[in-house]
């Protein structure tokens, strides 16, 4: 930043101050906001350039490019384990990712309440910032608007990703086989229940985390290991069951489950009980389902398993034919029962 332009700052009142109008209103007071809040901690060679875009690289001659957005509303803005800032972009990487990809770059566009906390939106930068770094992309571009007081709910995020995959890759929800083996990398239900127990001031015996993570390198490490992956899909709204239940219907297959195989904490299946809560219906922000070929199921849990984000990793089914596209599962009493789409909202406001 060049003196001139520094000699006609205001300086930001960071901790106490707040949101207001002429943070959005496109004149001194949203550049300072923008120079000293925004920029100051997701700087980079794009972003320093302060254009409305970013000018990006193309992709080698050998490569695909893929894209996609989403928007963040999660309430509470702080839970355990994360916030609103950490979970943008662990989400969007993670879409990105769940095609084989490698992310590279995000744009960011944020919507303020009137009356959000300077203090608690620099936290939510930095966090971005902390979350972009280790997942090696650059935030480049972005937005921010701001509401009045009532007309939203403090910060809303929405990101959008960039990323490229190898032409020699096809891995997508329409390629489930009847044969492949159905694994998961961990632990499902910990983000919901996380974000539940902390809005209603729950207490149990340990604190439930969430387990919002970016998962593009262990993608990275099993599209390395095991590349005839055929489906990768992070289970996110709708939780396993219907995420499940997408891939079924895109790939016309059924899926069998083994309800005993389904890694779920006890502390997690406690407080599902106590809300009554399914846990298979609970969100999961570090969490994807890996379908690919049965000889090959062993080859990717290991690698899972050597990495921190997959040593709970686990076999919990396998695809077959099924001409009504079902998702079942084997109860632990033997029985069986049809797992269903999500009906209605368990958890609200949790991504």
């Amino acid at each position: 930043m060049n003196q001139i332009t520094k000699r006609f700052q205001n300086k930001l009142n960071i901790a106490s101050g707040r949101v207001d109008m002429t943070h959005g209103a496109g004149g001194r007071a949203m550049n300072d906001l923008i120079e000293q809040l925004f920029h100051k901690h997701l700087h980079n060679d794009y972003l320093d350039q302060k254009n409305d875009q970013a000018i990006l690289p193309a992709p080698a001659a050998d490569e695909r490019l893929v894209i996609s957005t989403d928007s963040h509303v999660v309430s509470p803005v702080f839970f355990p384990g994360g916030d609103i800032g950490s979970l943008s972009v662990h989400g969007t990487v993670n879409d990105v990712a769940m095609s084989g990809a490698r992310p590279l770059y995000l744009s960011a566009g944020f919507i303020l309440e009137e009356g959000f906390a300077l203090a608690d939106l620099e936290k939510i930068v930095i966090s971005m910032a902390k979350a972009a770094r280790e997942a090696g992309v650059a935030i480049v571009t972005g937005d921010t608007k701001v509401v009045e007081k009532g007309k939203g709910d403090g910060v809303f995020i929405s990101t959008t990703g960039v990323g490229v995959v190898s032409n020699d890759l096809d891995i997508s929800g329409a390629n489930a086989k009847a044969g492949d083996a159905v694994l998961v990398n961990g632990t499902i239900g910990d983000h919901g229940v996380a974000i539940m127990s902390h809005r209603e001031n729950l207490a149990f015996e340990t604190e439930i985390v969430s387990d919002s993570a970016a998962l593009n390198g262990l993608i990275a490490d099993m599209v390395a290991a095991v590349p005839d992956i055929h489906v990768l899909r992070d289970p996110t709204r709708g939780g396993l069951a219907s995420t499940l239940n997408e891939i079924a219907q895109q790939s016309q297959v059924g899926i069998k489950l083994r309800e005993e195989d389904i890694p779920v904490r006890d502390d997690v299946q406690a407080a599902c009980e106590f809300l009554g809560l399914d846990a298979l219906y609970v969100a999961n922000e570090g969490k994807v389902i890996v379908i690919c070929p049965q000889e090959q199921a062993d080859a990717a849990l290991e690698v899972m398993r050597a990495h921190p984000l997959g040593k709970e990793a686990a076999q919990i089914g396998v695809v077959h034919e099924d001409k009504d596209h079902f998702v079942t599962m084997e109860t632990v009493f033997g029985g069986g029962r049809i797992v269903d789409w999500l009906n209605g909202e368990q958890l609200p406001r949790i991504c």
